[in-house]
């Protein structure tokens, strides 16, 4: 038993009992009881119910539309993210500062007012709209801006989870593989992203989970054109609005597992690369 439960030494905060209890506490309050209180609320339904609720032609297509753009998302993101992350991280450059306080701009800034700046962009009579429509590519009101809207407030994930990781990465690794006559790509492949994989996943997946469940900045660029544009999060919402809470409720649960389930695979895998890494260095 006390192996489980180790000491801190030299510990800034209150005992291993009252800072123990204070989490459990608190994660219940904010956290466990209101999702504990949405699953309950779907189980009460029957499983007849909740499938109807949950699996009907409309949602199964609202479904599609925001797994796919959200994998879409978390695509960009994860290559837009690691550029970013490393220019931040690499090199020091007049503006750098205001550079890495926008990357923290979507968590700040209210995702509707994010919304309608999209849309004033893209529509036919926008500032960027108005050149690329006339060329036969729309944006508003297709799945390619609902994936925008997505990519914009998942995008501070992936930085903030690379960034910190490639700045602490010892660049005479670098410059030892290059020695060896390794090109750039080489040293990049071999060296550097192996070190930084667990955080780029985890970030990818992080943003992925946040688009899942994104409305704010979606529902104006989506054009809510049910079994075409429609994202699910604007179906729960018309489920409120209709009173059928219990409906609600069904899908809300379905979101929530597939997040949780992203989450938690995220933690399994790098659960695994810290112990392969572990025993690669054990034996090396």
């Amino acid at each position: 038993m006390s192996g489980l439960f180790r000491k801190a030494r030299n510990s800034a905060v209150p005992g291993f009992g009252l800072s123990f209890g204070f989490t459990l506490v608190y994660l219940s309050l904010i956290v466990l009881i209101p999702l504990c209180a949405l699953v309950f609320q779907s189980t009460t339904m029957g499983w007849e119910h909740f499938y109807r609720s949950a699996a009907s032609p409309r949602l199964l297509a609202s479904y599609r539309v925001t797994v796919g753009t959200a994998f879409a998302a978390a695509s960009i993101n994860t290559f837009a993210g690691l550029l970013i992350g490393w220019v931040l991280a690499r090199y020091r450059f007049p503006g750098r500062r205001v550079v890495d306080a926008l990357v923290d701009l979507p968590f700040a800034l209210p995702t509707a007012v994010a919304g309608v700046a999209l849309v004033s962009l893209y529509v036919r009579s926008g500032w960027i709209g108005q050149f690329l429509e006339p060329r036969g590519i729309r944006v508003a009101f297709t799945p390619i801006g609902i994936t925008l809207a997505m990519a914009f407030v998942g995008l501070p994930f992936v930085v903030r989870s690379v960034q910190p990781v490639i700045e602490d990465l010892d660049q005479e690794l670098e410059e030892a593989a290059r020695s060896l006559g390794a090109t750039s790509w080489q040293a990049f492949s071999r060296v550097i992203f192996p070190s930084i994989s667990p955080a780029l996943l985890t970030g990818a997946g992080l943003a992925f989970a946040r688009a899942l469940g994104e409305y704010g900045s979606v529902i104006f660029i989506a054009g809510n054109m049910p079994m075409k544009t429609e994202i699910t999060a604007l179906l729960i919402v018309a489920k409120l609005e209709e009173f059928d809470y219990a409906g609600a409720t069904a899908v809300a649960t379905v979101l929530l597992l597939a997040s949780f389930g992203m989450v938690l695979a995220l933690n399994v895998i790098q659960a695994r690369a810290r112990n392969f890494q572990e025993v690669g260095i054990t034996k090396g």
